[in-house]
């Protein structure tokens, strides 16, 4: 019986690997004739990307991983914002990628028993929708964000007609679609006011948004519904919400030093429940002298146990950036780690019961799925916008910053208050978080929304449905 092949073509950061490739799992566990084949970039801000991807997939004998050629990044003088390099890197690969695909297509045509469905392209890969256009492959998006972002996508071009220049932070509140209530400047993504680099980066990729077939979206009904409601149109490709997609297994990032994890499972062993408030900023959350200071100031004064992921500026040791003493006086309150800590198994401790997060969306997703609550302090991308419907649309999320950019100051004051209301034992915050918790488990279970959704999207490729009929 002839069996169908998906093409996915992730970005190679390590957020984006993480729920694309876990999908495609998802996929071929509910559909045995399917297969995928993953095309894999080589970015050089991205040296753990390989490892990574092979750690996710794993021995999964139905998906195929092909490197695609190292080239040349772009010059630095192109490096107007890291969106319009990736953009331009991205790009760039479009040769490599047809010639890729023409042996894919050639193989499985010859083989008579495969057949290429179409691709799976992340937003940031949607240049090479031209790629598949030649080979007439339909082309389907895999969003790694949520509605919120999608919202804003949806609306750049469409604004870009009317007035063809950067947002500005004196810009007026705006009705975006995927909102319920007016969003505020200060908290769109930082590259719409990058005129050069990011906005024109973002206005080249969302114009291709509604050429494609579906888009497929990291999140779940029960926490987006009124989004997934407005952005439902004759113009917009069907929107499949299969989430939360996670890696819970936790696989352990290749730079993490495995006596440091068994460190601090076993101090969080020793803590009680719900006791240990966890800080952790994200694989570029890293902050200056100054705000470090505040950092310990802040966590000094609270009365919470805590972790701390730190990500300490080469060549310096902690020692050489916390307060003098520091170290000494929290003695076995708190513990601090440098460099990467394993998020997932940190969430998911019984004595965690409170996240100060910069709020990535896999991280959001992460906190809600085991639960524990998030005070924001979103750092880049579009965190400050996650942050502002976790506190403002959701109410899910402790507000400590909404539209912190780098260069700014959170004071210790600032700190300890957000991290006092974020660990309230009873409060109707925590008994929020724990609801959505549980939708979140129910939406991937069997009958749930985001299994049903999985359900429809596999039905919706025409290849693998002709092959059910």
């Amino acid at each position: 019986m002839k069996r169908s092949e998906l093409v996915f073509i992730p970005a190679p950061g390590i957020g984006h690997l993480i729920s694309t490739l876990e999908f495609a799992n998802r996929l071929i566990d509910r559909h045995d004739r399917l297969s995928v084949t993953v095309l894999c970039m080589k970015f050089p801000i991205a040296p753990y990307a390989d490892a990574y991807t092979k750690s996710l997939v794993g021995s999964q004998s139905r998906i195929t991983l092909i490197d695609l050629p190292q080239v040349d990044p772009p010059l630095p003088e192109r490096l107007r914002s890291p969106e319009h390099y990736i953009y331009v890197y991205i790009e760039s690969l479009n040769p490599h990628v047809r010639n890729a695909l023409s042996d894919i297509v050639l193989s499985r045509s010859n083989s008579g028993s495969i057949q290429v469905a179409g691709l799976v392209l992340d937003f940031f890969c949607m240049p090479m929708m031209d790629v598949a256009n030649e080979f007439d492959l339909p082309c389907y998006m895999f969003l790694t964000s949520n509605l919120g972002f999608l919202g804003l996508m949806l609306y750049i071009p469409s604004r870009h007609e009317q007035i063809s220049c950067e947002f500005k932070d004196s810009d007026p509140d705006m009705i975006l679609p995927g909102f319920v209530s007016p969003v505020p400047a200060n908290v769109l993504p930082s590259p719409v006011f990058n005129k050069d680099g990011g906005y024109t980066a973002y206005v080249k990729l969302a114009q291709r948004f509604r050429e494609t077939k579906g888009i497929i979206v990291n999140s779940f009904t029960e926490l987006e519904s009124n989004a997934l409601n407005s952005l439902a149109d004759d113009q917009t490709p069907p929107i499949y919400l299969v989430g939360p997609v996670l890696d819970l297994k936790g696989q352990a990032h290749p730079s993490l030093d495995q006596i440091q994890r068994e460190r601090i499972m076993k101090w969080l062993d020793e803590q009680p429940p719900l006791s240990v408030v966890f800080l952790c900023f994200g694989s570029m959350g890293g902050f200056g002298e100054s705000q470090l200071r505040e950092i310990t100031s802040g966590l000094e004064r609270s009365v919470h146990r805590f972790v701390w992921s730190i990500r300490v500026p080469q060549p310096k040791g902690l020692e050489e950036i916390l307060p003098e003493g520091f170290l000494e006086r929290i003695g076995g309150k708190g513990l601090i780690c440098n460099g990467w800590a394993p998020q997932v198994e940190v969430l998911a401790h019984r004595a965690t019961g409170g996240f100060v997060s910069h709020c990535g969306w896999n991280s959001i997703l992460e906190s809600l799925w085991y639960g524990v609550p998030i005070a924001t302090w979103p750092i880049y991308a579009e965190q400050q916008m996650n942050a502002f419907r976790m506190v403002r649309e959701f109410g899910l999320a402790v507000e400590l910053r909404l539209d912190f950019r780098n260069g700014d100051l959170v004071m210790a004051d600032e700190i300890e208050t957000a991290v006092t209301r974020l660990m309230e034992g009873d409060s109707e915050l925590r008994k929020k978080v724990k609801e959505m918790s549980e939708m979140a488990r129910k939406a991937v279970a069997e009958g749930g929304s985001s299994f049903t959704a999985v359900g429809k999207f596999v039905n919706d490729i025409p290849l693998v449905s002709s092959c059910d009929s």
